[in-house]
């Protein structure tokens, strides 16, 4: 984040950077290097972040031009957070001052120094200047589609004519936005789960390297590997600014999903087993489940309908957190005081049951996949267990006190 009274010397920076390369015919060429910095250990800093860096001899000092700013500070931000309207910006401010936060927080840094010809080199420093002066740095942040690194990238192939982006398409890993942002978001519990359930069917899509770039560290293994034109290396060097001292990346790793399905089994069983001892207990632990699933389902059912949050948009995980399970909880209440369920309990276990087996046929269906077989697995035996058991138990007459 950037104070306002920050933004406006930088903006005065901007401005003297553009002079001195509307002036830079007349000596020599910058030299343009990519930035990348390693992942850290606060929330936002999971994701790595990078920058362009030009080395211009008419400056001195080596500029950074950085899009990853924002002003928490500003009216309604908040709100735009929430409906996914997030206004970032580009700023430009000497290297050494960009490296501050990195040094003290053990992040590393290296940067990739490329091979551009003068007249890109030039053209590209002069367009970034403009870019970070106040009525142009300003630009509406999606978290896959148009963030710091994917600005970067596109300012990278422009300059180049376009020649990364057949490149970038043409290498595939099989990645997926959601298995990097789970991937790289799994050392905070909260956060992983938050995209895993929270993201629908579009984040599953099979990825391009000219997608994955949205992660810093995969632009630059896209620039390692880049050519241009005539076949020389698009980067002539790297160097490592700062070493990286803290946890390295998360690697990626396989989510069987038995063992998921294991536990929902033994939470099933276990239903079941104190059904016939402790009624109210399974009453009671169905409720918090309700609850929770309710909360959850609710929130998912906001994004997709009052948010531009499209990668969320659809997600079948409604099926299972279904909100539905909000109508269950004064019948529960109730199963807890001896008493029956209500009119409409039985019919509503039902219905909630029958989505869950839904989002099973539509985990099969190869029209619209998403890669929830783990929450499936989870949770599709304990919403068959409920409907076993505390229909039973929500029947005419009350339970035994």
């Amino acid at each position: 984040m950037v104070s306002r009274t920050n933004h406006v010397a930088r903006a005065w920076l901007a401005a003297a950077l553009l002079l001195l390369c509307s002036a830079g015919n007349a000596l020599a060429a910058p030299r343009i290097g990519v930035a990348t910095m390693q992942p850290g250990e606060i929330f936002f800093e999971r994701f790595g972040h990078d920058s362009i860096v030009v080395d211009d001899p008419a400056l001195g000092k080596p500029v950074s031009y950085n899009f990853g700013f924002f002003d928490m500070s500003e009216a309604g931000f908040v709100g735009r957070f929430v409906r996914n309207d997030m206004q970032y910006l580009l700023v430009a401010l000497p290297l050494e001052q960009d490296l501050v936060h990195y040094r003290e927080t053990g992040r590393g840094v290296s940067i990739q120094w490329l091979d551009l010809r003068d007249d890109e080199a030039t053209r590209l420093a002069a367009k970034l200047a403009m870019n970070a002066l106040p009525e142009n740095a300003r630009y509406r942040y999606q978290y896959f589609t148009d963030n710091c690194s994917t600005r970067v990238r596109d300012a990278l192939d422009s300059v180049l004519g376009g020649i990364l982006r057949p490149q970038f398409e043409a290498r595939s890993t099989g990645n997926t936005f959601r298995s990097e942002a789970v991937r790289l978001a799994s050392p905070a519990a909260w956060m992983w789960l938050g995209f895993d359930i929270g993201l629908g069917p579009s984040a599953d899509l099979p990825n391009s390297l000219w997608q994955d770039s949205f992660v810093p560290m995969h632009l630059a293994e896209g620039l390692r590997q880049a050519k241009r034109a005539d076949g020389r290396p698009l980067v002539s060097s790297e160097q490592v600014i700062l070493p990286h001292l803290i946890a390295p990346e998360p690697v990626a790793m396989a989510r069987p999903w038995w063992p998921w399905l294991l536990s929902g089994t033994v939470v099933g069983v276990l239903a079941w087993w104190l059904a016939r001892h402790s009624p109210r207990v399974v009453a009671g632990v169905a409720l918090g489940f309700w609850t929770l699933s309710a909360t959850v389902g609710l929130l998912m059912a906001f994004i997709w309908l009052f948010t531009e949050h499209t990668f969320g948009w659809a997600n079948h995980n409604l099926l299972l957190f279904n909100p539905l399970a909000l109508l269950l909880l004064p019948g529960a209440w109730r199963i807890l005081r001896g008493r029956d369920g209500g009119r409409w309990f039985d019919g509503l276990l039902m219905t909630i049951a029958a989505c869950a087996v839904a989002a099973l046929f539509l985990h099969w269906l190869p029209l619209q996949p998403q890669r929830n077989a783990h929450w499936i697995a989870l949770l599709l035996p304990i919403h068959l267990a409920h409907l076993a058991l505390l229909t039973t138990f929500s029947s005419a007459r009350a339970l035994p006190r």
